[in-house]
C-alpha cells in the first residue's frame, strides 16, 4: 500500500501561481502512473492531470491545459503540479492519486487510481 502526502496548497490571486507536491512512500513509486484530481465545494471530484510511470506521457483536463504542468521525480518519489495563470474556478481541494497497476500502458488518464492522499486546499481570489 502506498501512502501519499500532498503539500503546497494555499491562497493565490487570480493570475498567480502555486506548485503542489505529493510525496509517496510505502511501495515502489517509479512503476506507477500518478494523477492529480480536485474537488470544489458542492461539486464532484474531477480529473486534473496524470503522468505515466516513466514520465514521458501526460494527460490534462481541458480546463487546465496550457496552464498546469504535471511532473515526477522517480528518484525522490514525488509528483508535482505546477499551476500557472490561476483562476477563481481553480479553487478546490487537490488530491494526489496513484495507479493500482504496475507498469500500465496506454493513456495515463485511463489509470485505475486506487490510492489517495488527504488533499491540500487551493484558494484563488479574484
Amino acid at each position: 500500500q502506498v501512502q501519499l502526502v500532498e503539500s503546497g496548497g494555499g491562497l493565490a490571486q487570480a493570475g498567480g501561481s502555486l506548485r503542489l507536491s505529493c510525496a509517496a512512500s510505502g511501495r515502489t513509486f517509479s512503476g506507477y502512473t500518478m494523477g492529480w484530481f480536485r474537488q470544489a465545494p458542492g461539486k464532484e471530484r474531477e480529473f486534473v492531470a496524470a503522468i505515466n510511470w516513466s514520465g514521458d506521457s501526460t494527460d490534462y483536463a481541458d480546463s487546465v491545459k496550457g496552464r498546469f504542468t504535471i511532473s515526477r521525480d522517480n528518484a525522490k518519489n514525488t509528483v508535482d503540479l505546477q499551476m500557472n495563470s490561476l483562476k477563481p474556478e481553480d479553487t478546490a481541494f487537490y488530491y494526489c492519486a496513484a495507479d493500482s497497476m504496475f507498469l500500465r500502458k496506454g493513456s495515463p488518464a485511463g489509470a485505475d487510481f486506487g490510492s489517495w492522499g488527504q488533499g491540500t486546499q487551493v484558494v484563488v481570489s479574484s
